[in-house]
């Protein structure tokens, strides 16, 4: 082989043309750029399907766990209309009736004495008055004390 260059080709190549046996770095970069814009993307979508998760989470909601697991359903499913319902439990605010349910059901226990363990200790029941009634028995009277 000739180490002539052809008269028709150009004298000064351009830095992204590489030899023969060489490495070309332009292909190098363009598959790092494309690798580090593929798990770019991915981490933005991952990002924006925990969104209402987090949101939920920020504001200590009873629905947590409902939104997280819509938010799986639509992360696995493509179904947007799962992401969008756990948006908006994420950003209603529903009514805690367990705790006051709790919170009696504990009063409750503790009144009836049916809490073991427990630090309250109930008063004891005041002590019965007795009754003192005359029994007739052989005409005679006695006293005899009942409860009342």
């Amino acid at each position: 082989m000739s180490e002539q260059i052809h008269p028709a080709a150009p004298h000064h190549l351009p830095f992204f043309v590489s030899g023969p046996n060489e490495v070309d770095g332009l292909t190098i970069f363009t598959g790092l750029l494309l690798v580090a814009a593929v798990f770019s993307v991915g981490i933005l979508y991952w990002k924006l399907h925990s969104l209402p998760e987090r949101m939920a989470h920020r504001s200590h909601k009873l629905q947590f766990e409902i939104v997280g697991v819509l938010c799986l359903i639509s992360l696995f499913t493509h179904l947007h209309i799962f992401w969008i319902a756990a948006l908006l439990l994420a950003l209603i605010d529903l009514p805690d009736f367990g705790t006051p349910l709790r919170s009696i059901a504990g009063s409750v226990e503790r009144i009836a004495g049916a809490a073991q363990g427990s630090d309250v200790t109930i008063a004891p029941s005041p002590p019965r008055a007795e009754r003192v009634a005359p029994k007739v028995s052989g005409g005679k009277q006695e006293e005899v004390k009942r409860h009342a």
